[in-house]
């Protein structure tokens, strides 16, 4: 999510946005190869499928558009609407859960219930 926050705000390039230079070294050192590969995976497929990731979640805004929501939700639920489109292995319910506890924890205080309400549409959509 971290990783996607800066692409947006930055910009950059995929390849930058994966390279967790933005972590003091303590951290990075500390996440596996495993872990950041599975980063590297969620992040570069969220911005390589970004149009249609982006799409998925307009069709749930009502009344709002994406320029309009936090860039901490998006991100959240950019990452997480690639997953539901893109890992298939991993159950939906699996999916949304994560999300909306990452948006307890760096979202708003409603952000949770926005996160969680968008995927749910998204899931009953692709499912």
């Amino acid at each position: 999510m971290q990783s996607l926050y800066r692409y947006d705000v930055c910009g950059g390039s995929a390849a930058d946005a994966v390279d967790l230079s933005w972590m003091d070294a303590a951290h990075r050192d500390a996440v596996s190869d495993e872990a950041h590969a599975f980063t590297r995976l969620l992040v570069a497929g969220s911005i390589e499928n970004l149009q249609a990731v982006d799409g998925c979640i307009d069709r749930q805004l009502e009344h709002w558009d994406l320029e309009r929501l936090s860039r901490v939700d998006l991100a959240i639920l950019r990452m997480s609407v690639y997953c539901l489109l893109h890992q298939r292995d991993v159950p939906a319910s699996v999916i949304i859960n994560e999300a909306v506890e990452i948006a307890k924890r760096y979202g708003t205080d409603d952000s949770y219930r926005f996160v969680n309400g968008v995927l749910d549409g998204v899931r009953k959509r692709v499912t």
